[in-house]
C-alpha cells in the first residue's frame, strides 16, 4: 500500500470570491451637473431633446429601467450635450408631469399607452367630410382631455365640403373653443385664428388618418416638411403619413405636437365613475339619480333632465354618446346598435 498522504493548507484551493463583491448601496449618483431638455422625438430606443437651442440625442440610463419617457416630456441629461454628430447624452431622470395625454388599444386592454406629456390643449381635428365626422371618437377625445387636465379645441379642415353648423350644434353646450379651417384654397382660411388659439401653449393634434393633421401642421410651422396623404375612396379611411410624434416649435411661440393617426381610443385607463363628470352638461341631471345608478337603466335621472331640455337640443344625442361610452367601457352589450368602430 502506497504512503499515506498528509496534507496541509497549501493544497486547498480557495476559489476566488465573485467578481464584484463589494456591498451593493442603494445610493444612486445624483447627477447634480444634469441640465434639464425637452423631448421632442422618440425613435428606436433614442431620444431627440432640444437643450439649449441644439438638439441631442441621448439614450435612456440603465437606472431608469423601463421608465417611459414620451414626447414633451422634461429630462435631465448627463454627458455629451454637444450636440455634435456622433454624440450620445444619458436621461438619467424625468422631471414631474403636470399632464399626461394616454390611451389604450381599446376599452378592455389594460396596458396604458402614453402619447405626450406636459401638454396643456389637445386639439381635436376632425373634417367635416372625406372622412365623416365620427362624434363617438371625438367624445372620447373629450374625456381624455378633461381626465388628463387639458383644455380641448374642436379644429373642423376641409371647409369646401359641407357646412358645419349642423356637426358644431352638438357640442355647443359643452361651450368648447372650435375653429373651421381651409387650407385648399388661396389664401387659407382659418389658419390667422388657429395660431391665435396655439400660440404660448403646448398643443397635441389627434384625429383619424386622413384628417388633415399633417397639412395644418405644414401650414402652421413651414419648415416641418411632415408627409401628407389621401383618404381610399373604398374604405374612407386616410393612410397614415404621420408615424411618430413629433414636437415642433411654433413661430410665435409655443408647440404643436403632431401625432400617428388613430383608429380609436380606448379608455380603459378612465375610472368609469369618473366618465359623467367629463359630460358636463349632463353631469348635473345625476342629482335625481337613484343611489348606485349607472347611468344606463331605467331608472336613470338623465332621461328626463334630457327630456326636460336642460341639456340642450344635442342633449339626446349626447346622452346616447355617455351611454356608448358607458357600455364599451363596461364591456356590456349595446342592445341598440351593432359593432362601429370608436
Amino acid at each position: 500500500m502506497p504512503p499515506r498522504y498528509d496534507y496541509d493548507e497549501s493544497d486547498i484551493r480557495v476559489r476566488p470570491g465573485r467578481r464584484g463583491s463589494r456591498p451593493r448601496t442603494k445610493d444612486r449618483p445624483a447627477h447634480l451637473d444634469a441640465v434639464i431638455a425637452m423631448v421632442v422625438g422618440v425613435d428606436r430606443g433614442r431620444w431627440t431633446c432640444l437643450y439649449d437651442d441644439r438638439t441631442v440625442i441621448a439614450m435612456r440610463a440603465r437606472e431608469l429601467g423601463r421608465t417611459s419617457i414620451v414626447v414633451g416630456d422634461r429630462v435631465a441629461l448627463v454627458g455629451d450635450t454637444s450636440g455634435d454628430d456622433g454624440s450620445l447624452a444619458r436621461i438619467v431622470r424625468v422631471e414631474p408631469r403636470t399632464t399626461m395625454l394616454r390611451r389604450t388599444a381599446d376599452d378592455t386592454d389594460p396596458v396604458e399607452r402614453p402619447i405626450v406629456a406636459n401638454a396643456d390643449q389637445l386639439a381635436i381635428v376632425t373634417a367635416i367630410a372625406d372622412p365623416t365626422p365620427r362624434p363617438r371618437m371625438i367624445d372620447r377625445c373629450l374625456v381624455a382631455a378633461y381626465d388628463a387636465g387639458m383644455d380641448p379645441l374642436l379644429v373642423l379642415t376641409k371647409a369646401d365640403l359641407g357646412d358645419p353648423s349642423a356637426f358644431l350644434q352638438e357640442y355647443v353646450a359643452l361651450d368648447v373653443p372650435y375653429v373651421v379651417t381651409n387650407l385648399r384654397v388661396d389664401p387659407p382660411t382659418g389658419v390667422d385664428q388657429l395660431r391665435s388659439l396655439l400660440d404660448g401653449r403646448v398643443t397635441v393634434l389627434v384625429g383619424h388618418s386622413g384628417v388633415g393633421k399633417s397639412t395644418l401642421v405644414n401650414d402652421l410651422v413651414p419648415q416641418a416638411d411632415r408627409a401628407t396623404g389621401h383618404v381610399n375612396e373604398v374604405t374612407g379611411r386616410g393612410r397614415h403619413t404621420s408615424t411618430s410624434t413629433s414636437a415642433l416649435p411654433l413661430p410665435g411661440g409655443g408647440w404643436v405636437i403632431d401625432t400617428p393617426g388613430v383608429r380609436s381610443f380606448g379608455l380603459a385607463h378612465v375610472d368609469p365613475t369618473r366618465i359623467i363628470e367629463h359630460f358636463p352638461d349632463l353631469a348635473a341631471g345625476t342629482a335625481d339619480c337613484p343611489r348606485g345608478c349607472t347611468h344606463d337603466e331605467a331608472d336613470c335621472g338623465l332621461d328626463a333632465w334630457v327630456a326636460q331640455g336642460h341639456a340642450g337640443p344635442s342633449g339626446p344625442a349626447r346622452l346616447a354618446s355617455l351611454r356608448r361610452l358607458l357600455r364599451s367601457r363596461l364591456g356590456t352589450p349595446d342592445p341598440d346598435e351593432a359593432p362601429a368602430e370608436n
